[in-house]
């Protein structure tokens, strides 16, 4: 049997007509062989995988049809139709630009498992492209991507990750958790007119080994002295920072006393 995409497929008598009136057929076998016709074009491909409904063996066609696997938009579209075979898609992702992929991660639609395998693929890219392009998925990407970014060298990309509109604060809070996490960014993360308000950020901060002390009075003096009590509670806080909540603790209660 010949491996020729599309060899061996016989039409079905209503498979007879011009192509693109078979890309809306209801007929399972014709839009399988219709994806395998070597003379279907880039645009009625991107027409049939419009189709949410089309059938996996259609789309394995497609995958297979040589005529069209070098088409990037037929190849993006193939790898997004959340019914696409994982078999098939993943190993595509392989091949994808890393804005391709940067798309194709901010689908709505798309699966949990293509999506993570999508992040992974352009983290580990990370190292190998140019500031720009990092600052692009900075400011642009996924949040797991953005956040990866967040402990990136140079500054520029750190600032653009902080501004991405999908960061959560979850995420600050992880790159905050990690002893390698740079000072620069610390010293962004405690300036940042959004995140430096938010309690989890203010405590992870605080937790961080290489927070400036300026930055830790500057967070301490606004929390609330139960939170105070129980970061002391924590051997891991700074001596200083220690020595300073220990302080502002004996001076709330001294004004509370009086």
């Amino acid at each position: 049997m010949s491996d020729t995409p599309g060899a061996g497929i016989r039409p079905a008598p209503q498979q007879s007509g011009p192509l693109e009136e078979l890309v809306h057929s209801r007929d399972p076998e014709v839009l399988r062989a219709l994806a395998a016709n070597p003379h279907l074009t880039e645009e009625l491909a991107l027409a049939l995988l419009t189709r949410r409904d089309l059938p996996p063996p259609a789309l394995e066609a497609l995958a297979k049809n040589a005529a069209l696997t070098r088409r990037r938009k037929v190849i993006v579209a193939l790898v997004s139709h959340p019914r696409t075979p994982r078999h098939l898609s993943l190993p595509i992702t392989r091949h994808l630009y890393t804005f391709e992929l940067m798309r194709i991660a901010l689908l709505p639609a798309i699966a949990a498992d293509l999506k993570v395998s999508v992040e992974e693929a352009l983290i580990a890219r990370l190292e190998s492209i140019s500031s720009g392009e990092r600052i692009t998925l900075a400011r642009r990407g996924s949040t797991r991507v953005a956040a990866a970014l967040l402990c990136d060298p140079e500054e520029r990309v750190r600032l653009a990750a902080l501004e991405n509109p999908h960061m959560t604060e979850e995420w600050i809070v992880k790159a905050l958790a990690k002893d390698e996490a740079p000072v620069p960014l610390l010293h962004a993360v405690a300036r940042h007119p959004k995140w430096s308000l938010r309690r989890d950020i203010q405590l992870a901060l605080l937790r961080h080994p290489s927070t400036p002390l300026a930055h830790a009075i500057a967070i301490a003096d606004k929390l609330p002295t139960p939170v105070l009590r129980d970061l002391l509670t924590q051997s891991h806080l700074q001596p200083g920072i220690r020595a300073y909540f220990l302080s502002l603790l004996h001076r709330r209660t001294q004004s509370l006393n009086h």
